[in-house]
């Protein structure tokens, strides 16, 4: 029986997502798991760089946005456990065993997320509270000092990293999965939260490390990028923090982003 379906999105980062593949390669997993590669119609041979690594690909018509993507790969497996896993990682031997293993330590958690290092091996800040504009303002001020304390340290949180998460699938089928309606950003805070309301908890923890190189594929298109950031933004207010909405809108045609 497969435990773990680790399941990586890709749109136009076939070099990233090689090097991705390539490290959990080298080190694979001891947990029983299958590698499941979901293409947003990349025009560059992810799908075939893919399948040359010896994973499952499935290549879609379209880009359908990063939750939607997700939730086809989700559909298609039947894991106890559901990794997300952005292309643009790299995971170094034991990083997935050990957070499997905390998962399961911990039984009141649904979700568990490690820490993340950028390229340089720098801690970054994959994990806070609940989005709220006090939240936000909050969270693009922290120190570098409080980021490297927090980071070293397990806790409970309001939501992890997209970029590597791990859910117990049960969960993740009573939350709904991802909300489609985020095509790219917010969609990791909100389906944290969704867990959250269910009485489970979210769990980050340091035990396990991974480097995340942060949004190559987005890079090649940054204002596309920008753009689908403002529609999640907006999206999640509107969810969640309705009477907010028109005043970020407002906040955002004052910057001329909107």
């Amino acid at each position: 029986m497969t435990e773990v379906a680790i399941v990586i999105v890709s749109f136009n980062a076939r070099a990233d997502l090689q090097a991705c593949l390539a490290s959990l390669a080298s080190h694979p997993p001891a947990v029983a798991h299958e590698i499941v590669v979901v293409d947003n119609a990349s025009t560059d041979g992810s799908v075939d760089a893919a399948r040359a690594a010896g994973v499952r690909a499935i290549p879609l018509e379209s880009n359908v946005g990063f939750a939607a993507a997700n939730n086809v790969a989700i559909r298609a497996t039947d894991s106890e456990l559901i990794l997300l896993l952005n292309s643009d990682t790299i995971v170094p031997a034991g990083a997935v065993d050990a957070l499997v293993g905390r998962l399961r330590a911990v039984p009141e958690a649904a979700v568990a997320g490690p820490r993340l290092r950028d390229a340089s091996g720098g801690a970054e800040l994959s994990f806070g509270r609940m989005i709220t504009p006090i939240n936000e303002y909050r969270q693009k001020h922290r120190t570098r000092a409080w980021i490297d304390r927090e980071t070293a340290r397990e806790q409970f949180v309001d939501w992890v990293s997209g970029a590597c998460l791990l859910v117990y699938r049960a969960d993740a089928e009573r939350a709904g999965l991802l909300d489609e309606r985020f095509f790219l950003y917010t969609e990791d805070v909100d389906f944290c939260h969704a867990i959250r309301t269910l009485g489970r908890k979210v769990l980050f923890t340091p035990v396990a490390t991974i480097t995340h190189l942060r949004g190559r594929s987005r890079a090649s298109r940054p204002e596309a990028s920008r753009e689908a950031y403002r529609r999640s933004h907006i999206a999640f207010y509107e969810k969640h923090h309705p009477w907010w909405s028109p005043v970020l809108k407002l906040y955002l045609r004052l910057k001329g982003e909107l």
